[in-house]
């Protein structure tokens, strides 16, 4: 069985999740991690489960504006590095370009660690536009938290690993679990 994670990312936030993500699926399937640019449709075809998550941006999905702010962010905050898909399309992109799909599905993204009314969530957003598109969402969406400097919360990333083995389990697959961070 073969598991696809794509994910959009800007300072690297959501690809750790979406590897994390990955390591847990990898009991039950074959996985393959890329980046929203090189998921095409033909990968997504012969996938039995798509994961796709992106970061929280203006309380929602990320544009093409808050792709170039937090690119501009970079200059004011030295500890941010650009991830190095980061200059790629963004998920709105790859959505009007992938078609329909019936594919197993699940969403995810980051967010900073507060009430979602007051940070929104992108996952809602993705789950959304992969029910448009054909594809059969098995798990509630999720978010991975970051603090305010945009940095990966502690426990995170397993937590990330932990709901990786969850939609595994979803997916109609034994996984293995992992209490390691």
């Amino acid at each position: 069985m073969r598991a696809l994670v794509v994910f959009e990312s800007m300072y690297g936030n959501t690809h750790t999740i979406a590897d994390r993500i990955a390591d847990g699926l990898r009991p039950a399937f074959d996985v393959t991690v890329c980046a929203v640019a090189d998921a095409t449709p033909t990968l997504v075809a012969a996938s039995d489960l798509v994961v796709v998550g992106g970061p929280t941006h203006l309380h929602g999905m990320s544009s093409n504006t808050s792709r170039r702010a937090a690119v501009d962010a970079l200059a004011k905050d030295d500890t941010l590095v650009l991830d190095e898909d980061a200059e790629g399309p963004g998920l709105r992109d790859w959505f009007d370009k992938i078609g329909a799909q019936s594919v197993a599905a699940a969403a995810f993204d980051t967010r900073v660690d507060a009430p979602p009314v007051l940070t929104g969530r992108a996952s809602k957003g993705i789950a959304k536009r992969l029910r448009k598109h054909g594809f059969r969402v098995i798990a509630d969406p999720e978010s991975f938290l970051v603090d305010k400097r945009s940095h990966l919360l502690d426990g995170e990333e397993g937590r990330a690993r932990a709901w990786g083995a969850k939609l595994a389990s979803l997916a109609g697959h034994t996984s293995i679990t992992s209490s390691d961070p």
